[in-house]
Parts: structure tokens; sequence; C-alpha cells
């Protein structure tokens, strides 16, 4: 007969269930559309900006590679950013023309990309009365991933802002620092797009925050 607590604690140890890893089942609840589901009546998604919004329109599109330099289609994406004129909207309506917080994710139907329609930020005043650079902040959901991974995305066009930006620099490594500079680019419809590409892991890998 046994003695009270005399099996191994290896033996009373619960497996990792399906509610404790990120993804796919993010989808199953965040991204309806996408993982074939009716979506809501009213689902917050990429469009953060309607016409309406004050500032410049910008499309933000990007890829997520892991460290095998192959894309990963099952990310699901958050955004959380400023409005043009560096104020974050914390009540979100769909019928505001900018709302601060979005979503997105990366499909196969899609090539492997994420995207948000907004406008872009405007510089935003930290506590400590350093303005930051203007930026997106993102967090990375993805199969394997059990806390999401926390980022952000600033413009490469904005190499002032950029410079006296204290949470920029607090990266020391000047290549690190690239790794969270989106590239400007120009849509075929004439908009204005940047392309940010996060690396999970491996050469190149992007700059994580532990928030």
């Amino acid at each position: 007969m046994k003695q009270p607590n005399s099996t191994p604690t290896t033996d009373l140890m619960l497996r990792e269930t399906a509610s404790q890893t990120a993804g796919p089942y993010v989808h199953i609840g965040l991204a309806l559309s996408i993982a074939g589901l009716p979506p809501r009546q009213e689902e917050i998604w990429n469009r953060m900006a309607t016409p309406e919004a004050d500032g410049q329109p910008i499309e933000v599109v990007g890829s997520v590679i892991d460290g095998n330099g192959d894309l990963v289609r099952d990310t699901f994406i958050e955004a959380w950013q400023a409005d043009a004129h560096g104020e974050y909207q914390c009540d979100f309506d769909l019928e505001k023309p900018f709302n601060s917080f979005g979503r997105s994710a990366t499909t196969v139907e899609s090539g492997g990309e994420w995207s948000l329609t907004t406008v872009k930020p405007g510089i935003v005043n930290a506590a400590n009365g350093k303005p930051m650079a203007p930026h997106i902040n993102l967090a990375v959901f993805a199969r394997g991933i059990n806390m999401q991974l926390n980022t952000r995305m600033y413009f490469e066009d904005e190499a002032e802002a950029n410079a006296a930006c204290p949470i920029l620099n607090a990266v020391e490594s000047e290549s690190r620092r690239r790794t969270l500079i989106a590239r400007r680019e120009e849509s075929e419809d004439g908009k204005v797009r940047y392309r940010f590409d996060i690396r999970l892991r491996g050469e190149g890998e992007t700059v994580f925050f532990d928030f």
C-alpha cells in the first residue's frame, strides 16, 4: 500500500491542453472569417481608420518569418497606436473615424501577409516628458507561442524623431534597432504603404520588448 504523497510529482503533472496555446485557437475566437466562421455584427479587425479620420492615411503590411526563414501563415496580430495628434483613443467604437486598436492575421490566402488600414500616428509624449517617435505597438500570437511577443514598428521617414526616441534608443545596437523600422513603399493605387516584416528567431530577429 502506497503512503500518502508517495506518487512522483511528474506523474501528477497535467499535460498542456489546447486552451494553453495561442494558435490556431485564437483565430476561432478572434478572427472568425479566417477560421471559416460567420463574422460577428461588430467585429474588431484591421481597419483602424476611415477616410474621414484626421492625418495621413497609410497601409501597413508585413510577414512573420520563423527561424528557418519560412513564412508563419497562421499568426494573429494586435495593434495599438496613437492618432495623428499623438493621442490614444481608449473608447472603441466602429462608428468613429479612428480607433487606436486593431487586429489582423496572416493566412495562406493573403500570401502570408498581415495588413492594417490606419493613419500615421503622431509623436507621443511619454510619462517622463520625453517624446516618443511615431510608432505602432504590435502583439504577436501564434502556435508555439504561449505568451504574446510585444514589439514596436517605427517609420523610416521619421529619422529625426527616431533619433530622439527614448524607447527606440534603449536598444543599444544600431543593427538591432533597424529591425524595428518599417520601409516606406508606394502601392499600386498611389497610397502610402509601410512594410514591416517580423522575424521570430535567427539572423535579423526582431527586437521584442518585455512590457
